[in-house]
């Protein structure tokens, strides 16, 4: 449920959204990051769910030190009014059992918001690339086909790969089986493209094969793929990566120690670990 941190809710009427998937080296969040640092987007509020790992911690935008004791959530959206833009950012995991009760979420808050076309930002596993994959850019997309329907031109023109089907066991499927549609690391990734085509929802992913690592890099060029189709920015194409300004002095993503609320560090599971370190980095 989406709740307003301003006095009226704000209207997302025909606004795009971006958003990131839980992924392998937080790729698409970094980029949500990025995106929201640099474009100075403002808060209008958070989703609040018991789908997401309950945390809580300081500012990662924050300009001064009044701004670095807000509190914030797993989950909250900025907007760009001047550019029709929404992000949603979500800083937690998953829960393992509530992941299609959150793809359901997020759905249904699309369709009711009212959003032109939502981008979700992911990644995958680079070690689990079939031969096909291993050739040229590392940077995949796969669109729905309501947004097909009104950007095929533009896709065309940017000259985008898309993502390829595999074999389910590469050579030992029969040559008849069809080729799946495959993202390992890739979190609710290919969960929310396969229910947004099923409601008829304009949504796109554009993902990048990736390592485990420093992943800023990784950030910047997800960021400047994505501008190449929004424009967000002013002649990006000249620089080796988009005007960025990276937040909290360009560490990944957010500064100080966040606390898990309602969960026993001793019962976590490695991914709720992962998460603690990605939020103390």
């Amino acid at each position: 449920m989406f709740i307003s941190s301003q006095n009226s809710p704000p209207s997302f009427k025909d606004f795009t959204l971006v958003m990131p998937a839980v992924a392998v080296g937080n790729v698409g969040q970094l980029a949500v990051d990025l995106i929201v640092s640099t474009l100075n987007m403002s808060r209008v509020g958070y989703i609040h769910t018991d789908c997401l790992i309950p945390m809580t911690g300081n500012n990662p935008y924050a300009t001064c030190k009044e701004d670095a004791e807000e509190l914030h959530t797993p989950a909250e959206v900025y907007t760009a009014a001047e550019l029709k833009m929404a992000v949603l950012q979500i800083r937690a995991p998953i829960i393992q059992t509530k992941s299609k009760k959150f793809r359901q979420l997020l759905v249904s808050w699309i369709k009711a918001s009212g959003f032109s076309r939502t981008v979700v930002l992911s990644s995958s596993h680079a070690y689990q690339r079939d031969d096909q994959q291993l050739q040229g850019t590392p940077l995949r997309y796969l669109v729905t086909p309501s947004l097909l329907k009104v950007s095929a031109d533009a896709l065309k023109d940017l000259g985008w790969k898309e993502m390829e089907r595999v074999s389910a066991f590469p050579g030992l499927t029969d040559a008849n089986t069809e080729p799946r549609l495959y993202i390992p690391g890739g979190g609710i990734t290919k969960g929310l493209y396969t229910d947004s085509c099923a409601e008829d929802l304009p949504l796109a992913v554009l993902l990048l094969f990736c390592s485990e690592g420093d992943n800023i890099p990784d950030a910047f060029t997800l960021v400047n793929h994505l501008n190449n189709w929004l424009h967000l920015l002013e002649n990006p194409v000249r620089q080796p990566y988009i005007q960025a300004k990276s937040p909290t002095n360009g560490r990944s993503p957010l500064p100080g120690v966040f606390f898990l609320a309602a969960v026993s560090l001793q019962h976590c599971s490695d991914t709720h670990i992962f998460s603690f370190c990605y939020f103390n980095n």
